[in-house]
């Protein structure tokens, strides 16, 4: 059985349920990109949008705003061979703090929900999964 099996194909989720080594098998089996970014070193939104255009390989007008986020991954294009095409985002450790609260990270997430509702009318998959990390 596929870690993805009982996932939707469009979600925003928090990983805490999910083995982060699974999910990459599983999104290496459905041939969908996966993008796993580390976001335990940023500290506030320009540390976390500086992290995901890394991990996400944005172009380098990534203009580190929310906007320029969805535009960036709203462009992205699956692998063109796959059987099942589609994306597996894993956010790790996003940051709590008073540089990045509760209100940045929904925000954040927003735009995720967003890219999902997205590729959902594009029929591809678009999952994504994230921690935050605890207080320091």
């Amino acid at each position: 059985m596929s870690a993805f099996s009982n996932i939707p194909p469009h979600a925003v989720l928090p990983l805490g349920a999910y083995d982060v080594d699974e999910l990459r098998k599983a999104a290496s089996r459905a041939d969908q990109r996966l993008f796993d970014a580390d976001c335990s070193d940023a500290k506030d939104k320009s540390g976390v949008m500086t992290v995901l255009a890394n991990a996400m390989a944005l172009p380098s007008h990534f203009g580190k705003n929310l906007d320029a986020l969805y535009d960036s991954i709203t462009d992205l294009q699956p692998p063109s061979e796959a059987d099942h095409p589609g994306f597996v985002v894993i956010l790790r450790e996003l940051p709590e703090s008073s540089r990045f609260d509760a209100k940045q990270r929904e925000a954040l997430l927003d735009v995720f929900r967003d890219a999902a509702d997205f590729f959902y009318d594009r029929k591809t998959a678009f999952r994504v999964f994230y921690s935050v990390a605890k207080a320091r």
